[in-house]
């Protein structure tokens, strides 16, 4: 199913009205059609059913980007602008900028109280990302605790649904450990606890087919990418090394052209007839290429269109921006006031 099909399909029946959903992006780079695939499209759909906080994350982004702040300060209106562009509704989704919610940070210092070095240690993710980005012991202390500071963003804004690849459970499993642990020092349910909603999309492999889609890889197509950036892409994309003449049998497994097909085209039944064609030989890398030039200028195109827009008022972003952190700190302040009353700090 293409993720312009799961945009549009009728409510979840455990989603309700009354839920609160958390989701967010690291600002370090462009948002691109695997994040489009992974997380983006699914927003749009959430907003139509609760109230949802979309967390641009610089303070995180900051765990592995401190010696390089710049990189991070740079992309928070690049990101507002995606947001905005795809079409998140400020109304329904709040666009927070999570350096400006001290609140969030507040908790996450009152939560290291309540987790082990050795239990961040032990979450699985953690060590991926420690093992990916070569740390070792030069791990920053910032990025072993990023769980926490997970769990107190979560938290913050009371977050009953917390949508994530299943790369990223146990990151809320160790947040739903942390409110456990807040609930049973107060007696009582002080936090909510949240709920995984677990992505149902595959993850979309990069142009050069080694690994998923990623920015920094550089291996993606930007939303923002104009109409021959993106034609220059999806020509250079990974498609079957053994297809090398019009006649030959093709494979459709491992292409990476397909694989983004599968993604993005609207007509699964004509997707359908390519791969047979493909796979029957006869049909050249290059048409396959073409009817995806055309699917993706159909999605991008008007996304382009609305941010080039956009991008021609940077206050009425920043604005959306202050409204949407406004929103959450006033929530956060609620939710530390009673976190603060279960660890026995009174304000002054």
């Amino acid at each position: 199913m293409s993720v312009l099909a799961l945009a549009s399909q009728a409510p979840a029946p455990e989603i309700t009205a009354a839920d609160v959903v958390l989701t967010g992006d690291r600002p370090t780079g462009p948002l691109h059609l695997g994040h489009y695939a992974g997380s983006l499209a699914n927003r749009l759909r959430l907003q139509r059913l609760c109230r949802q906080f979309v967390l641009i994350a610089d303070l995180q982004a900051l765990t592995d980007n401190a010696a390089d702040p710049g990189r991070v300060s740079r992309n928070v209106m690049e990101v507002a602008l995606d947001y905005l562009a795809i079409g998140l509704d400020p109304a329904r989704s709040a666009i927070v900028l999570q350096s400006a919610v001290p609140e969030m940070a507040e908790l996450a210092m009152l939560y290291l109280n309540l987790v082990t070095v050795a239990r961040l240690e032990r979450n699985p993710t953690v060590r991926e990302e420690i093992r990916q980005r070569g740390f070792a012991r030069d791990l920053p202390a910032g990025f072993l605790c990023y769980p926490v500071s997970q769990a107190a963003d979560i938290t913050a804004v009371a977050a009953t649904l917390v949508p994530v690849g299943a790369d990223q459970a146990p990151m809320l499993e160790q947040t739903v450990e942390i409110v456990r642990a807040v609930n049973r020092l107060a007696g009582a349910a002080v936090l909510p606890e949240p709920r995984i909603l677990l992505s149902t999309m595959p993850r979309l492999p990069g142009l050069d087919g080694r690994g998923k889609a990623s920015k920094s890889a550089g291996n993606a197509i930007d939303l923002r990418d104009d109409s021959d950036t993106v034609r220059a892409k999806i020509r250079r994309m990974y498609t079957d090394p053994g297809h090398l003449r019009v006649e030959d049998p093709g494979k459709v497994e491992g292409n990476v052209v397909f694989a983004t097909l599968d993604a993005f085209d609207p007509d699964p039944t004509a997707v359908a007839e390519l791969k047979r064609r493909y796979r029957a030989g006869g049909l050249p890398d290059v048409a396959v290429k073409r009817r995806l030039e055309e699917v993706l200028e159909a999605l991008l195109g008007p996304i382009r269109e609305r941010r080039a827009q956009l991008a021609r008022d940077p206050g009425e972003v920043r604005a959306v921006l202050r409204q949407g952190t406004e929103a959450a700190r006033a929530q956060a302040a609620r939710v530390l006031d009673a976190v603060r009353g279960v660890f026995g700090l009174a304000r002054p």
